[in-house]
């Protein structure tokens, strides 16, 4: 998964308006309590740090 994928999974999910304020603010213990963008910034995949926030976010299986 590309970064892009990543951020248009997020706002699919989350809404274009909020995606990106969510990934800077809610922690998540899966990406070592870190903010989807803090995971991003340090070099998670963008794969990992989506399947952290599918968890989080309790989306359907569909969406993984």
């Amino acid at each position: 998964m590309r970064h892009t994928e990543f951020w248009e999974r997020m706002e699919q999910a989350l809404g274009p308006a909020y995606a990106r304020v969510w990934a800077g603010q809610f922690v998540m213990a899966e990406l070592e309590g870190r903010t989807a963008h803090e995971a991003l910034d340090a070099g998670e995949s963008p794969q990992r740090v989506w399947r952290a926030v599918h968890a989080a976010l309790g989306l359907p299986a569909r969406e993984r």
